[in-house]
């Protein structure tokens, strides 16, 4: 199956996005092309890489993923392709495909300057035909060569002792839930029974199942799909009402 799924800050207003789908479908007409997002904030690397992060996985393994941010800006050095457990990457490269997991991609390839052209629209006239024939069968390898510049940027990571973990808030989605990056197995793993979570001016001392487990106007603290610590005030805008944001810490504290 020849699959790509694309995911851009284009939003969904103007001629952009289908213009890329257009350029990948004249390729091959048989593509299935998937939306994660175009509506990731401007600019937003954090935001694109918690999203892709969140959800390539779920997809099958030989998935082309098409990553479209800041792909004319001063920050992107060229243009990638990567293969990263058993899923390609496509985009460019300004440390956004560094922040899919915690060890580098398997193969990096740098396009090499044939495939490349100038152009004020390089998703669609560069990325999105090299997509469309990687999903088709061709190897990033037939685009370029050997990447020796591959851009990094650093993710925050918890920090945790007996007695404690520090993390911060990754996302504040649509809701204002806050996202954060304390992972349920090492709370597991440290947890003696009792703890309490501060974050904002509010405390927590006890997990709950979901949302609805806590009265309209009363703070939640849950583990989610993504295994990650995730807290909020239902039915209410929790990073307004509690002052969080991005990058916001969150306290936990273990109790003997």
């Amino acid at each position: 199956m020849a699959l790509v799924t694309f995911l851009s800050d284009f939003g969904d207003k103007d001629y952009y996005v289908p213009a890329v789908k257009a350029k990948m479908l004249a390729v091959n007409p048989q593509l299935n092309i998937i939306d994660i997002s175009h509506n990731i904030d401007t600019f937003d690397i954090a935001h694109a890489a918690f999203v892709l992060r969140s959800t390539f996985r779920d997809f099958p393994k030989g998935t082309v993923h098409l990553v479209s941010l800041n792909t004319t800006g001063s920050i992107t050095h060229g243009y990638i392709g990567v293969k990263l457990e058993e899923h390609i990457f496509v985009g460019p490269n300004n440390g956004l495909l560094s922040l899919l997991a915690d060890h580098e991609p398997g193969i990096m390839v740098q396009f090499a300057d044939i495939h490349l052209k100038d152009s004020t629209f390089p998703t669609k006239d560069i990325l999105a035909p090299i997509a469309a024939k990687v999903a088709s069968g061709a190897a990033i390898h037939d685009f370029g060569g050997p990447l020796k510049n591959f851009r990094k940027l650093m993710s925050r990571h918890p920090k945790a002792t007996r007695e404690h973990i520090i993390g911060h808030v990754l996302r504040v989605d649509r809701y204002g839930n806050l996202i954060t990056n304390v992972n349920k197995e090492v709370f597991d793993k440290l947890n003696p029974g009792k703890f309490s979570i501060e974050f904002g001016r509010e405390s927590v001392n006890r997990l709950h199942k979901g949302y609805d487990q806590v009265e309209p106007g009363d703070c939640f603290a849950f583990f989610n799909s993504l295994d990650l610590l995730e807290i909020g005030i239902n039915h209410g805008h929790g990073a307004e009402l509690l002052g969080l944001k991005y990058d916001s810490v969150v306290y936990v504290t273990f109790h003997p």
